[in-house]
């Protein structure tokens, strides 16, 4: 079975996304205007032609549990369409367990996303990076694993030794990390920093690798250029702790899903097809 493990969909007439409502605002990965719209799974289905199931992810509704819930409400339309969804949970928030138990109602979650970074200067205006040293964050990344959920981490390369510290102390925590852990700067030397950094997280076998998001940094992406993110990764990794995400629609701004795939599957070896684009996912986020 071929998986998707990193996408969205959105209803605008059903959930609220501010982000998607607020016009003429750009993003850390550009101007979001042209996937303002609707992003539904039958169009999701005609972009990922040859893949089989998939992974929501979620993706900044006003209300995270009205998004959830419509992302259920999708798997149980869908039935020959396995899908599976990552939800938000404020994991500092006081009552962080109560939305678990919420959150686990739903037959399609199989984890949580609380992002930690997503690009240096919208950092500094959200302040999200602060996660890093709030000590329910920690203790609630321990009750996942005990829930048997999984965390999805984004974050960037400056944050990688600070996270690490992070995980140490909820080491049984299943973790996938974003977007190849979103190198920004795609310089030699930028790529550079980033492979050493990335060792801090690579080495601890709890974190799983998603080979996703590859064109937010980098809008005139080419195989070539995204090469050495996804070489690197598969030799730190290795293909049991790589899988593949396409980050649809928001990669769509850079490139068509054909062309996403076809240059992750060029890079790989054919001998780790199976598991980078199936069963590393399917065991992670545990498809029946």
């Amino acid at each position: 079975m071929k998986i998707d493990a990193h996408h969205h969909l959105w209803d605008l007439s059903a959930v609220f996304y501010p982000w998607l409502e607020a016009r003429g605002v750009r993003r850390f990965f550009g101007d979001p205007s042209p996937i303002q719209q609707d992003y539904l799974i039958d169009t999701f289905r005609r972009d990922a032609e040859g893949i089989q199931a998939s992974v929501h992810i979620q993706v900044g509704a006003a209300d995270p549990w009205e998004e959830a819930q419509w992302v259920q409400s999708v798997a149980d339309a869908t039935p020959d369409w396995p899908l599976v969804q990552v939800a938000f949970c404020d994991l500092t928030a006081p009552d962080a367990q109560v939305q678990l138990d919420r959150l686990q109602a739903l037959s399609s979650l199989r984890g949580v996303r609380q992002i930690v970074g997503r690009a240096p200067e919208e950092d500094a205006a959200t302040g999200t990076n602060a996660l890093l040293d709030d000590p329910a964050f920690s203790e609630s990344l321990k009750q996942l694993a005990a829930r048997g959920l999984s965390f999805d981490l984004q974050l960037i390369p400056e944050l990688y030794g600070a996270m690490a510290h992070v995980l140490d102390a909820a080491p049984d925590a299943p973790v996938a990390l974003c977007h190849a852990g979103s190198p920004h700067d795609r310089t030699v030397e930028g790529l550079l920093d980033w492979e050493q950094q990335l060792k801090t997280l690579s080495e601890r076998p709890q974190v799983t690798c998603k080979l996703s998001g590859l064109g937010m940094f980098d809008h005139n992406w080419t195989v070539e250029r995204i090469r050495p993110i996804v070489e690197i990764c598969l030799d730190q990794f290795g293909p049991d702790r790589c899988m593949f995400g396409s980050n649809f629609p928001v990669d769509s701004l850079y490139g068509s899903y054909a062309k996403t795939r076809e240059a992750i599957e060029m890079l790989i070896p054919k001998r780790d097809h199976a598991k980078v684009f199936g069963a590393t996912a399917a065991r992670f986020y545990r498809f029946q």
